[in-house]
């Protein structure tokens, strides 16, 4: 059983808690943007380059920016050592986070150029995806890409027959169902939408409307690292 009797979660968290958030902004000084994000148990640092020149050449899109993402897993970040070297999920979790985060940036502005968002995950708790793209929206900020709106991410899931929010490891992998979300939340839009298990369609409303409402909260803390980095704390996010 991953819920108790009394509705609370192995981490002890109710069903529609977040794990707890801390992020900071521009703490990689060589990078043009960067964020550290710690989301639960998660720890992950993203870097972001550009735009800048393409190489190689013939690579470059003449009405665009070429939006590059990198995710990956250090050897150390799971409780067994992973293999350095690119997984195939690695590599589909890369093209998953380029896609979640184009329709939030002004590529058009860039033409001939490239940027490149590398998405180090230093320690994994479940949910690094949605941890990742929440926290590479906030570097792209930092590099002062023009962008629609930030772009806020968060998974929702089942376990144990009960919906549930932001699934760490033990119930993403034990879990029923998993819906990872991600959302720019002034606009409305949703930039990435996947789901993997069973619902039933008053479950899904449930889980759907859920992390609707989780991503605003998400959504003020990534503005509040912003503000802290570039108000010095001066200004009250609202």
């Amino acid at each position: 059983m991953l819920i108790d009797e009394k509705g609370i979660r192995t981490d002890g968290r109710k069903w529609n808690e977040l794990r707890p958030i801390k992020m900071e902004v521009g703490v990689l000084k060589n990078a043009d943007g960067s964020c550290y994000i710690e989301f639960g148990k998660n720890k992950i640092m993203v870097a972001v380059y550009g735009p800048k020149e393409v190489h190689p050449r013939h690579m470059a899109l003449s009405d665009r920016c070429l939006l590059r993402c990198r995710y990956h897993m250090s050897p150390f970040s799971t409780t067994t050592r992973k293999n350095p070297a690119p997984s195939r999920r690695e590599i589909e979790i890369s093209k998953v986070l380029r896609e979640a985060l184009e329709p939030s940036l002004i590529l058009e502005d860039y033409p001939r150029t490239a940027i490149d968002v590398f998405v180090e995950i230093l320690q994994s708790d479940g949910g690094s995806r949605c941890a990742g793209i929440t926290a590479a929206s906030v570097a792209l900020a930092d590099a002062g890409i023009n962008m629609r709106d930030l772009v806020s991410a968060v998974a929702v899931g089942k376990v144990d027959g009960k919906i549930v929010l932001d699934l760490n490891d033990v119930e993403d992998k034990e879990g029923e169902a998993d819906m990872p979300v991600a959302i720019m939340p002034n606009l409305n839009r949703v930039t990435l939408f996947q789901f993997e298990g069973i619902l039933t369609k008053e479950e899904f409303e449930k889980a759907y409307e859920l992390a609707l409402k989780s991503v605003k909260k998400i959504y003020k803390i990534q503005r509040e690292a912003l503000y802290e980095k570039y108000f010095e704390g001066e200004v009250k996010v609202e």
